[in-house]
């Protein structure tokens, strides 16, 4: 069965096991026998494989030296989780969240493991996907964001999450600047589009919860039948 295997952490991403241990002991009442290990890829933000008591935990927590916070916002990452839990089942259970950076140096949260089949660079070898099964997939991939976009986000606690109004105009704005901070050459067409986007801003629609990086990579596959999504990861 071709579930996602860890192996041992990268050299300089190591974390300290006794420090962890005690954590868990503390915090999440599990103890015994523990194994860390590390999820391959994941190099925005690390994944781990904690193994403690017989109970298999996904620890996420921050690259080592980064001092950008909010690309690597442990706690937002599992406010997500955690209140989603509840009213989308596609979302592994959160455990617990550490803001205590003396712990393992960074903030970092846990939650529970979902076993199943990840589609990185190479597709396992003992997995199949025929055109049909790719098709089934594929269908699964949308289905499950219609899903994600159905959730009443108000009612499951994340009514302060974000700032849905004026989203299109920030983005166009934004990413604008920064391609004007950025430039080097004269490039008309781009100036061009600049101007056409801005406009042509939409005005603000429905609001719902996105994924920013929804993609075969951050899903969790039944080993079975890999054209069904067991989870959605990195939030």
């Amino acid at each position: 069965m071709a579930v996602d295997v860890p192996g041992p952490p990268r050299p300089g991403e190591e974390l300290d096991g006794e420090r962890l241990r005690e954590y868990l002991r503390r915090t999440v009442g599990v103890g015994g026998p523990l194994r860390i290990e590390q999820f391959p890829g994941g190099h925005s933000n690390l994944t781990y494989l904690v193994t403690v008591g017989g109970r298999e935990l996904v620890l996420r927590r921050p690259p080592f030296g980064s001092t950008v916070r909010a690309a690597h916002d442990m706690g937002r990452e599992f406010r997500v989780v955690a209140a989603l839990g509840p009213v989308f089942p596609k979302v592994p259970w959160g455990v617990a969240f550490c803001d205590d950076t003396t712990v393992l140096g960074a903030p970092f949260f846990l939650m529970e493991r979902v076993r199943g089949v990840v589609l990185r660079s190479a597709v396992p070898k003992e997995v199949a996907l025929p055109p049909e099964t790719v098709s089934r997939l594929c269908a699964a991939l949308v289905d499950t964001l219609v899903d994600l976009h159905g959730v009443d986000y108000a009612a499951a606690g994340l009514a302060e999450f974000g700032r849905p109004d004026g989203y299109a105009l920030r983005q166009v704005t934004g990413w604008t600047k920064r391609y004007q901070d950025a430039q080097t050459d004269d490039v008309g067409d781009m100036d061009g589009v600049a101007r056409w986007l801005a406009g042509h801003v939409p005005p603000s629609g429905a609001p719902s919860l996105l994924h920013n990086d929804y993609k075969h990579d951050n899903l969790v596959l039944d080993p079975h039948d890999p054209s069904r999504i067991h989870a959605v990861l990195d939030w």
